[in-house]
């Protein structure tokens, strides 16, 4: 298995976490709006239907109002004009022919006639028609079982509501003396029934009841255009939270993807630093056992092998403590001036000039990472900065501290301005080194916002200067990279 297949598996991993994360995501809020979205709709359907029920109780209410005996008997002429009878609803007033001995004036007299001189066999056979919008009949009607007749009619029968279940409903309110209110079937549809009894001027017995019919259909249209904009607007919304949960999960993932990298790039780091000193260490001892007479030629070798895979392993340690939380990044106090003349007192001995030139400096900096940058700075000095012409290899080091920056100076090469992004990447070396020193570098001096700049340095060679930032702003640039 490759380094790339290993590293394929937790990138797969992380990638169904955050699929799996979207749908969570999307799941929750689909159950959340669609419960807002029944309860939306429920309750504007109920609203409506209450509405509908109250305005049908309007119109009973004013009908039974407009009834009133003489006597001659009931008197229906109230109904003709009036608007709570010539509305959508259709209003039914039924009599009771047991409960009242008084003709009715227009319906029937005592004679068994109406006023139109038809007899109660012709009343029974002669139908009723409705075809204006307010037509009170001048011939009872019978509705239903229990002795009512339909005396008065509104409306066209839109609504197919059979006069069995209206004559009920009558029966039901005169019996119970109470207004009803149901939902009766009318035909394939339901249908909105109101019944409410009316009562003699003198007597006040119960003597009929009247019946207004809605159709829900004309009034719930309102209620239709609202839910299909609710569902739509669910839909979009549950659209919505889908690509909102992509993105929070991904970014939720953020640390996860930034902390699987950091490794990627410390396993990357270790295995390309460590190869080169190890087989170092391992020829040299392949050597010395075929003649080992000559080992102790060998062993200065071996041990700058040593010294350098010591140098490697410290370096991605610090990589690894750079790309670890802020909790291993702890900045304090610290006399920068100090911290580098303990370094350079640790130079190997050797064919070097070193001049220093220390200012006292206070700086907020972690003292770790701060060391190890010095050090990096002066291990390339004396292994890119030796004079030129020199025949024993000698360097000449200037150090400087000033404020919060640091100076190394050495007469090697030299670089050029441009050429600092390219050396301070990762495995960038001009050659002799490990290609992760200046790198490390850069980035520490990012941790205390500061900056590692280049420059030539006048008479030949080159100038690296350390910036760190000023006391706390390193804890706000950590803070903000982490």
């Amino acid at each position: 298995m490759t380094d790339r297949d290993r590293a394929a598996g937790p990138r797969r991993r992380l990638r169904r976490l955050q699929r799996r994360l979207t749908l969570a995501y999307t799941l929750t809020t689909l159950v959340g709006v669609s419960v807002l979205s029944w309860l939306v709709i429920h309750t504007d359907g109920r609203s409506w239907r209450n509405a509908e029920f109250d305005e049908m109780l309007r119109h009973a209410a004013v009908s039974t109002s407009l009834i009133y005996y003489t006597d001659a008997g009931v008197q229906l002429d109230g109904l003709r004009d009036d608007e709570s009878t010539r509305g959508r609803h259709q209003v039914f007033v039924l009599l009771s022919r047991t409960r009242i001995g008084t003709p009715a004036k227009g319906v029937a007299d005592g004679a068994g006639k109406d006023t139109t001189g038809r007899t109660a066999a012709g009343r029974a056979t002669d139908e009723v028609r409705t075809t204006g919008a307010v037509r009170p009949t001048g011939r009872a009607r019978p509705a239903g079982p229990g002795g009512l007749d339909r005396v008065f009619t509104s409306g066209s029968r839109s609504v197919p509501v059979s006069d069995e279940r209206i004559a009920a409903l009558a029966r039901t309110a005169m019996d119970e003396d109470v207004t009803v209110r149901e939902e009766v079937p009318a035909g394939a549809r339901t249908a909105y029934a109101v019944a409410r009894p009316f009562y003699h001027d003198e007597t006040q017995e119960t003597t009929g009841a009247v019946v207004v019919i809605g159709d829900p259909g004309l009034r719930m249209a309102e209620h239709t255009r609202l839910t299909y904009a609710v569902l739509t607007g669910s839909g979009l919304l549950t659209l919505l939270a889908a690509f909102t949960g992509h993105l929070l999960s991904g970014r939720s993932l953020r640390p996860a993807w930034q902390a699987l990298e950091a490794q990627e790039r410390l396993l990357a780091d270790a295995a390309h630093e460590l190869r080169t000193p190890v087989a170092i260490m391992r020829s040299s001892m392949d050597v010395a056992g075929t003649d080992p007479s000559n080992l102790p030629t060998h062993l200065p070798r071996i041990r700058r092998a040593t010294d350098r895979l010591t140098d490697v392993v410290e370096n991605v340690l610090t990589r690894g403590r750079l790309q670890d939380s802020a909790a291993s990044f702890s900045p304090v106090p610290l006399r920068l001036d100090q911290l580098v003349e303990d370094a350079c007192g640790e130079l190997p001995p050797g064919r070097l000039t070193l001049t220093l030139r220390l200012d006292e400096s206070v700086v907020d900096a972690d003292p770790a990472l701060t060391r190890v940058a010095v050090r990096n700075l002066l291990d390339n000095a004396l292994r890119h900065g030796r004079t030129p012409g020199d025949p024993h290899g000698g360097a000449e080091i200037d150090v400087s501290v000033r404020g919060h920056t640091v100076s190394v100076a050495d007469r090697g090469p030299g670089v050029a301005a441009e050429e600092l992004p390219e050396l301070t990447e990762r495995f960038r070396s001009r050659g002799g080194g490990s290609g992760i020193g200046l790198s490390l570098v850069r980035e520490i001096a990012a941790a205390h916002g500061g900056t590692l700049t280049a420059r030539p340095r006048p008479g030949g060679g080159a100038a690296f200067l350390l910036a760190l930032g000023p006391a706390g702003q390193a804890r706000h640039a950590r803070a903000g990279t982490s």
